[in-house]
């Protein structure tokens, strides 16, 4: 009789889930406000990733000087997740020219662009891939540019959960996107 292996197939690596990471969840509901809180942040710097992509410069940056057009502040909205409901700032600019993709106007429910983006970023497609997907399939029109800013927003958003208390050296999975500290 053949012996049959079965394969663990886990979301997450044994490595992330230290002890001293998940010493900090007692109950379900700390969990679930982690990730809700997590969420969010990944909205927000995709968020920025489009105002960035949108305007062709990043925030501060001495090339959007006189440029035609700025960032013009934000305001809060409230959006449903996944994870729960959450306060996001939906970026504009000083033209009112600025539509979110990840977060569309007069919608409640954020659009998954975001889970989308991500999870063909992370099974190793190339932004060009990714928006010819988005195109063909989705009938979404984003840029390459502005696809390349948004996931490296998103890794530069990874970056700040690696501090503390999730230990140094860890990696840490986010839909199917691994967050490295020290790379």
């Amino acid at each position: 009789m053949k012996k049959i292996m079965k394969e663990k197939n886990h979301a997450v690596p044994d490595e992330v889930l230290s002890k001293k990471f998940l010493n900090q969840f007692k109950t379900e509901a700390d969990v679930s406000k982690f990730l809700k809180q997590l969420h969010a942040q990944v909205l927000e710097k995709m968020l920025e990733g489009e105002m960035d992509a949108h305007l062709g410069y990043e925030k501060n940056s001495v090339s959007g000087h006189n440029s035609g057009n700025s960032r013009n502040g934000s305001y809060p909205k409230k959006i449903q997740t996944e994870h729960g409901e959450a306060i996001i700032p939906i970026l504009h600019d000083r033209n009112g020219e600025f539509e979110s993709i990840v977060v569309p106007k007069h919608e409640g429910r954020g659009f998954s662009i975001e889970k989308l983006v991500i999870s063909l970023y992370a099974k190793g497609m190339s932004v060009s891939d990714i928006e010819e997907e988005m195109r063909e399939i989705y009938e979404i029109e984003l840029s390459t540019s502005a696809i390349s800013i948004i996931t490296n927003k998103v890794n530069q958003g990874c970056s700040g959960i690696t501090e503390p208390p999730f230990g140094s050296g860890l990696s840490h999975r986010l839909d199917g996107w691994y967050c490295i500290q020290g790379s």
